[in-house]
């Protein structure tokens, strides 16, 4: 469970401060799927940022599952970015001319954790590509890198993934081979889903939408009546 209180995010840049969010309040429930649209520089990467604890409000209260985030020690937060949390990036993040199945077991290494290989093997599995676990990143299509990094991203079994930009370098048919395994998912395991995105075609997928412009939620609402990130 994700809950903003009056978000502000801002920034310097030189002699001139740039506000980021203003005011962002938001809550999406547990197992949502959520698609956060809006045109570049709206704040939507930011409040991703802030989400996956990567990055910290100027004000404001963010609440994961009824914590509050500022009030956590580095060493709970970093928990909270290895075993709760699960990371897709646009640029998919991969390290050349490492195996697939290695890739994946980054967040094991962090986290000290047993059977690791097993463990990711087991998590490529669950996106369709065993068969390609020992090839090195960079001789992988987008769409199989993608995957490789949606698979690091649950290998930890994360109740949450957040996905910033996650078919932007893809093309049509991989765009939709990647939004049906996060369909999955969500859908089958439960995972809650937040994705940034400027498609207004992969946002039709999610069960609900938050619209940003200028650093504002502008609007949300529900596409398939399975749920509602609330203002």
């Amino acid at each position: 469970m994700i809950t903003f209180e009056n978000i502000v995010k801002t920034y310097r840049m030189g002699e001139t401060t740039v506000q980021a969010l203003r005011g962002v309040s938001c809550h999406v429930e547990t197992g949502e799927m959520v698609a956060i649209i809006g045109p570049s520089g709206c704040g939507k990467s930011t409040m991703m940022h802030i989400m996956g604890c990567l990055d910290t409000p100027t004000s404001g209260k963010y609440f994961l599952d009824g914590a509050e985030v500022s009030k956590l020690t580095d060493s709970q937060l970093a928990e909270v970015r290895n075993k709760k949390i699960g990371f897709i990036f646009q640029s998919f993040n991969l390290l050349a001319r490492t195996s697939a199945v290695a890739n994946v077991e980054l967040p094991l290494i962090y986290g000290n954790s047993n059977n690791r290989r097993i463990k990711a093997l087991a998590a490529l599995e669950r996106v369709g590509l065993a068969q390609r676990a020992f090839h090195m990143s960079n001789q992988l299509s987008g769409g199989e890198q993608q995957r490789v990094a949606i698979a690091r991203a649950l290998v930890n079994k994360p109740p949450i993934i957040l996905a910033d930009e996650p078919t932007g370098n893809l093309d049509s048919k991989s765009s939709n081979e990647i939004m049906t395994i996060l369909e999955n998912l969500n859908r089958d395991d439960g995972i809650t889903i937040v994705m940034v995105t400027h498609e207004a075609e992969i946002a039709k997928r999610a069960s609900c939408t938050i619209a940003m412009r200028d650093g504002q939620i502008v609007s949300d609402f529900t596409l398939s009546g399975k749920g509602k990130a609330n203002l």
